[in-house]
């Protein structure tokens, strides 16, 4: 156990640096055996020459330039040799056949280390390195609990410590580098003791400040961060590991040395310097590795502070500029001084880590409550991104990051509380919320038109620049989707969404833009990626006049004209096979998805109450037809994508369309209200039944989207049963009235599911795996016994099953009623020859079993009980007769026939 964070952090820094050295070691090791086999591959190609078929003579006289032959092969009766050769000396040469030739170069041993090895070079090193670092914490705390020296010295003798394997680790490199050892795959032992040295230095430092109290924090913190920035300056002779174990000192440095009030200018300032030092030193060694480790610490460092209600901007602010500029000139792949890259090609860190200071601008933008230094920084920052992926493309990925965080700002943006909705009739109350006047409304529609003309233009002018086709297409992407995501947004915290005639203006000259861009891209030459942009545009354009019609019409007209133009656009893309039309077909079919997902109700609060026939069977009935006409027209021309998004979109309103008339049905148009066993029933129902005709139209389609609606109507099916109908809504559990005799909700609830399933189970027989079939034919066994056990509880409770005590008779009646219908199941299995209904028998007859042992045993009294055991074993002798008479017999193999002798 450890008794303090002394012991903590010494433990947690032994291990990195240990972890980072293996790391480190195993790497080098590697390399030193490539470089070796291609030494020793150089060495025979130059040395050795493969031997003739047959033995040459021996020349009795030549040239001093000619080479010595080879040795004959070996004899045939000599054993093989072994798998690990080392490479043989020529024969000695005879007189006069170029005794001046050089000797021959030293073999070289490429064989794979051994355990024994392994263990005296590495393995011994790397727990040496370790024990030493956790020797010199163990000697501080035994110092601490055995009391012979006083804090000063310890901390002396920590700090004396940590020079000597500091001097022992340059002591090392220096012997190792005049050495002329040759490199073997060995432990980098000066790195080990240099990284041990440095965790010491950590340890003492830290015990100094919040053990002793002999540093204040400002100079612990600047003794600190000094050993970081030395280890990572140490880095550049003893490699990796020091660089790992640097940076991670660096930035814990501020977490362990804490004030109670915080100087986060002071923090980023320092952190700063951190991030230049490790971003030059990843520069200089190529280490992407040690560039992301420095980001995805100097991003979490933007996260304090943010959760107060009273944020710093300015020096979050500056955190998230000086970092991005930072990476911009170090990191990013061919701009200022960052690597070389081949031109055209998308580099992932370069991306990344401009995308990830956007995603931390964009988290102080959120957290000040959209603060207008906050956005102005974000602004510059998104600029910054479009200027640099524009003169570097391995940095363009970051546009996706750019385009994302602008529609995540202004989406926030737009759901928050709008001001106009907080003003009373009297006017604003004091205190209550803020006028319309308080909201930075005009600075975020500046930012709103710069963003989306820098996209837009940008976009556009960033066709035929590259020779790669993906950098003109992501260009392109973030120029269309950025506009139209910017001006929903806008419209959302404006109009509420609502209708709007300015917003449909805006939409129609956002289209007509996009028309423009196509017509002129068309018109050039063709370029890599161009027709992609070309079809991009083009869906801007029809996205545009949709949002058009989406600010112009009502809301439920507006669902079904969207999903019209869908069919319309499949069945013009049969007529005129123009790849971009199919996908402006599945666009708009993800458009009304969208749009549902805003309001499932189509019409709000108008839906009307009649059943069946209201909004909910316009608004989601005409579009799923829709899709469903347009799925038919698309998958004439083949099977891609956009048919699949139909597909997809057609499926789910159709059982959208079920599930909402359902809610509506047994909630009597209130769509709030809470679920009933009614509801629950049904929709189980219908998710079962949808999914068996799946099941038989995939077998025609061979579609993986009606194969994959068929699971998941079947997956939402069964959690309805389970979490509804067994849990949440059962009669046995809760207050529910199940109504008649017969025909009442246990039959709609459960026998009904269970044959659905049953029916299901055989639809998917051999075309899904056998244990996918067994476990819905698994439910409705269970929903079956269910369905006789509630119904005997109805008989002798009445409609509320709930209530009342559980008498003999009852208990006996259900015995009775599990193996009446585990007998049914034996009869129907051994009839139709079902093995499944067999095993369905066996489960239903051993829970009978079970019950009789465990339940009527100490439950039931008199004659019940003796009316239990005594049906019970008559019904176990005559299955065990049926089994060895009739099924056994049936099944046995005929004998086979006798042959003469």
């Amino acid at each position: 156990m450890f008794d303090g964070p002394f012991d903590v952090f010494a433990l947690i820094i032994a291990i990195i640096a240990f972890l980072i050295a293996i790391k480190a070691s195993n790497q080098a090791a590697e390399l030193r055996r490539r470089l070796s086999s291609l030494e020793e591959m150089v060495y025979t190609q130059r040395r050795v020459q493969p031997p003739p078929l047959m033995p040459a003579p021996v020349q009795a006289e030549a040239p001093a330039t000619t080479p010595a032959e080879p040795p004959p092969l070996a004899p045939e009766a000599e054993a093989p040799p072994p798998l690990v050769t080392e490479v043989a000396a020529p024969p000695p040469l005879e007189a006069g056949t170029g005794a001046d030739a050089p000797p021959p170069l030293p073999a070289l041993d490429i064989r794979e280390p051994g355990f024994e090895e392994r263990l005296g070079t590495r393995w011994v090193v790397w727990i040496g390195g370790l024990a030493l670092a956790l020797g010199g914490f163990f000697m501080v705390r035994y110092s601490i609990e055995a009391g012979l020296v006083g804090p000063g010295v310890r901390v002396f003798l920590g700090g004396l410590f940590a020079a000597a394997l500091l001097g022992a680790g340059e002591w090392s490199r220096r012997k190792e580098s005049i050495s002329n050892i040759a490199a073997l795959p060995i432990a980098n032992i000066p790195a080990i003791l240099t990284a041990a040295g440095t965790a010491v230095a950590f340890a003492t430092i830290y015990a100094a400040y919040a053990l002793y109290g002999f540093l204040v924090p400002a100079t612990a913190f600047v003794l600190l961060g000094l050993v970081a920035l030395g280890t990572l300056a140490a880095a550049l002779l003893h490699g990796p590991a020091l660089a790992g174990l640097g940076v991670v000192g660096a930035f814990v440095t501020p977490l362990l040395v804490s004030s109670g009030k915080p100087d986060y200018w002071a923090l980023y300032i320092y952190l700063a310097i951190v991030t230049a030092a490790s971003f030059g030193l990843a520069r200089i060694r190529l280490w992407r590795w040690l560039a992301v480790t420095t980001i995805a610490f100097a991003v979490l460092w933007i996260f304090p502070g943010l959760d107060t209600s009273d944020v710093q901007v300015a020096p979050h602010a500056f955190h998230a500029i000086a970092g991005f500029v930072l990476a911009a000139l170090l990191v990013v792949c061919g701009f200022m001084f960052g690597p070389s890259i081949e031109d055209g090609e998308i580099e992932p860190v370069s991306s990344s880590s401009l995308g990830a200071y956007l995603f931390g601008a964009m988290l102080i933008v959120l957290s000040s409550a959209h603060a207008d230094l906050a956005l102005i920084a974000f602004t510059l920052l998104v600029g910054a991104t479009l200027f640099v992926a524009w003169r570097a493309p391995a940095a363009t990925g970051a546009l996706g990051a750019a385009a994302a965080t602008v529609f995540i700002v202004f989406a926030e943006w737009a759901v928050r509380a709008n001001p106009d909705m907080l003003v009373l009739p009297g006017g604003p109350l004091p205190g209550i919320g803020p006028v319309a006047t308080d909201s930075s409304v005009t600075l975020h529609l500046v930012t709103a038109a710069i963003f989306a003309a820098g996209f837009g233009m940008a976009g556009f002018f960033a066709q035929g620049r590259s020779n790669s086709a993906i950098i003109p297409v992501v260009w392109s992407a973030a120029g269309v989707a950025t506009p139209i995501a910017i001006l929903v947004a806008l419209s959302a915290r404006i109009a509420h969404l609502d209708r709007s005639i300015p917003f449909a203006i805006l939409a129609v000259l956002l289209a007509a833009a996009f028309a423009a861009a196509t017509e002129a891209l068309a018109r050039r030459e063709d370029r890599p990626g161009a027709a992609t942009s070309v079809a991009l545009f083009a869906t801007g354009t029809l996205g545009a006049l949709a949002l058009a019609l989406t600010f112009a019409l009502e809301k439920g007209w507006l669902t079904i004209a969207l999903a019209l133009m869908s069919l319309g656009t499949a069945w013009i893309s049969l007529q005129r096979p123009i790849p971009v039309l199919r996908r402006l077909a599945a666009i708009f079919a993800a458009i009304v998805t969208a749009r549902i997902v805003y309001d499932p109700r189509i019409v709000g609060d108008a839906v009307g109450t009649t059943p069946i026939f209201n909004w909910l069977l316009w608004g989601y009935g005409l579009p799923a037809v829709s899709f469903w006409g347009a799925s038919i027209f698309l998958r004439r021309r083949g099977d891609d994508a956009p048919l699949r998004m139909v597909e997809a979109a057609a499926i789910l309103f159709t059982a959208l369309l079920a599930f909402m008339e359902i809610r509506h049905f047994a909630t009597g148009g209130q769509m709030t209200s809470a679920p009933s066993l009614l509801e629950c029933a049904l929709q189980v129902c219908v998710a079962f039944a949808m999914a068996i005709g799946l099941e038989r139209l995939r077998l025609r389609s061979r579609s993986i989207v009606h194969n994959v609606g068929a699971v998941v109507l079947t997956a939402i099916g069964g959690l309805i049963s389970v979490f509804g109908l067994l849990i949440l809504e059962n009669p046995l559990l809760w207050h529910i009235d199940v109504g008649g005799a017969v025909f009442n909700l246990l039959l709609l609830g459960y026998a009904l599911p269970a044959v659905l399933m049953l029916l299901l189970s055989y639809a998917v027989v051999g075309e899904r795996g056998k244990a996918y079939a067994n476990t819905i034919a698994g439910g409705a066994l269970v929903f079956a016994l269910a369905y006789v056990t509630l119904e005997i509880r109805r008989f002798y409770h009445g409609p509320i099953l709930s209530s009342g005590e559980t008498t003999g008779a009852e208990q006996y009646t259900y015995s009775i009623g599990w193996l009446a219908f585990g007998v049914v199941l034996l009869g129907v299995g051994i009839l139709v020859n079902s093995e499944r209904a067999r095993l369905a028998s066996a489960a239903v007859i051993a829970l009978t079993i079970l019950k009789a042992f465990v339940i009527d045993m100490s439950t039931l009294t008199g004659v019940y009980r003796a009316l239990s055991f005594m049906c019970l074993g008559v019904v176990l002798v005559a299955i065990g007769w049926l089994y060895q008479r009739i099924l056994f017999r049936r099944q046995a193999p005929p004998p086979a026939p006798q042959t003469g002798s």
